[in-house]
């Protein structure tokens, strides 16, 4: 089996999990946390679609998070769309935001690019919290978000909801593992490895990066689709500076060389936000002083580490090998000299 067919069937591995978890009896506060995670889980994923794969850290990846989020509310309170036109036209609506903000910042490289991304974030978050009477303003979109039925499809039934999510978020998985595993995600490697060489070797860098800033975005936007038909609203913290720096911790904490790390890191930061939130009201202080420790002591996110280990191992194994043959040959060799000589 080829490593694409590979990837696809342990996709539809994993769409068999999530939807067995209903099926099973879970507990709504299970499910919940699931969908919780799947919509933190993919703006954290397309961030490190920029961090991990093409060396460029964004500040500001919660706009798009945001922008999807609003759009598709906004879209749907109209009363003029469906459920699958609302959709499409927040990651339409998403992708001209970022091809506009994307070939601004794609043109500088470490912490400019990364402020840039910040201030325009928080352009975005003023115009939210300004445009009372579009965005609702510190309030959000009240009044929920409709769910007419679509396709026979029921999304005010949760359980219904709950596979719609686990749809949207295995499909979006599978097209950044897809991604990453193409020339195209080898081509951003070697930009963020030496983007002087990409550039001797023809590559065309600014428009490479602003593919992927603008996929990153579309990904987020999903993310925020789904957060938004889990909690039916959007809300200006979507957009803040705050929720960027989340789904950084949340790729510290899995670790960003390893394509589901970030996932990790998310599904660790909700464990340990309800946990402190359950038995302290110290809730940033514990997180801070977690995160400070896996930072400083790891120096990288566990499945970084443990990739790392087995990397090592099967290297120090495949050296044994090779020792072993050449053990093998040289002893191979002497014996023939011996017998020569006689």
């Amino acid at each position: 089996m080829t490593g694409r067919w590979r990837d696809l069937a342990l996709a539809g591995a994993g769409l068999v999990v999530l939807l067995l978890v209903p099926l099973f009896g879970a507990p709504p506060a299970i499910r919940d946390f699931i969908m919780f995670g799947m919509a933190y889980g993919l703006l954290a994923m397309s961030l490190n679609l920029l961090i991990g794969y093409s060396g460029l850290v964004s500040f500001g990846h919660a706009m798009f998070f945001a922008s999807g989020a609003y759009a598709f509310g906004l879209a749907m309170q109209s009363g003029k769309f469906s459920i699958p036109a609302a959709f499409a036209l927040a990651i339409v609506f998403t992708a001209v935001l970022a091809l506009i903000v994307g070939a601004i910042c794609v043109r500088l490289n470490e912490i400019y690019f990364a402020f840039l991304t910040l201030a325009f974030q928080m352009l975005f978050y003023n115009i939210i919290l300004g445009w009372v009477s579009f965005t609702g303003g510190d309030q959000g979109l009240m009044g929920g978000i409709p769910r007419p039925k679509f396709l026979g499809i029921d999304l005010a039934d949760r359980t219904q909801l709950y596979v719609f999510c686990s749809v949207a978020f295995i499909v979006c998985i599978a097209i950044l593992r897809q991604l990453v595993t193409s020339p195209f995600g080898y081509t951003l490697r070697l930009i963020r490895d030496n983007q002087e060489r990409a550039a001797f070797l023809g590559v065309n860098v600014p428009l490479v990066k602003l593919t992927c800033f603008v996929i990153s975005a579309c990904v987020a936007a999903v993310g925020g689709i789904l957060l938004t038909l889990f909690v039916s609203g959007a809300y200006p913290n979507f957009g803040f500076w705050t929720t960027s720096g989340e789904a950084i911790f949340m790729i510290l904490l899995g670790g960003s060389n390893v394509f589901l790390g970030p996932l990790v890191g998310t599904v660790i930061l909700r464990l340990l936000n309800d946990i402190t939130v359950t038995y302290t009201s110290h809730t940033e202080l514990v997180l801070g002083i977690v995160i400070l420790v896996l930072v400083l002591g790891l120096r990288k996110g566990p499945l970084d580490l443990i990739a790392e280990r087995l990397e090592n191992r099967r290297q120090a194994a495949a050296q044994a090998v090779r020792d072993a043959a050449d053990a093998g040959a040289t002893e191979s060799r002497a014996t023939e000299t011996g017998k020569g000589g006689s």
